[in-house]
């Protein structure tokens, strides 16, 4: 009877083993689109120096065309559910897509962005859990809503 439950207990965890390595052959596409410099949402809008490195920190893994791939986007499963992230982010806001949304749609995405970070919804936990750099302070989301409400027409 214990043979049995040994067997089975390695029989799972082999199998787990076996399917886990199988997994690591399906990659993700970690090629950035290129970035259009005229497009690009600090080229337009210009923020001061402070407000585009908290961007750069806390927002554009998931919403630009610049995202820096951390060492686990090498390891399935984790990097499927980063790639999904990272596609429904540039989905719903692509700061270098910024000069093909109409200034109303604009004017929307920067609402939208108001409302995430005063509701602390952005940054993501799930992203800042991962990378400390990317919470913001007190500090630091006063000045990002403070620049986004001064351009918000």
């Amino acid at each position: 009877m214990i043979k049995n439950k040994l067997f089975t207990v390695t029989g799972i965890f082999t199998g787990l083993a076996v399917l886990f390595i199988i997994m690591q052959f399906f990659r993700i596409d970690k090629t950035n689109p290129p970035v259009d410099p005229s497009k690009e949402f600090a080229m337009l809008t210009n923020p001061p120096q402070d407000v585009q490195l908290i961007l750069q920190e806390s927002c554009y893994d998931c919403h630009s065309n610049e995202t820096t791939y951390p060492w686990y986007s090498n390891v399935a499963p984790a990097s499927w559910f980063l790639k999904n992230h990272i596609d429904e982010g540039r989905h719903h806001l692509n700061f270098s897509e910024w000069g093909d949304y109409t200034a109303k749609k604009a004017n929307h995405k920067i609402e939208e962005s108001i409302e995430m970070v005063e509701e602390g919804e952005m940054p993501m936990t799930s992203y800042t859990l991962l990378h400390p750099e990317g919470r913001l302070t007190k500090t630091e989301k006063e000045k990002l809503l403070t620049w986004f409400r001064s351009i918000k027409k």
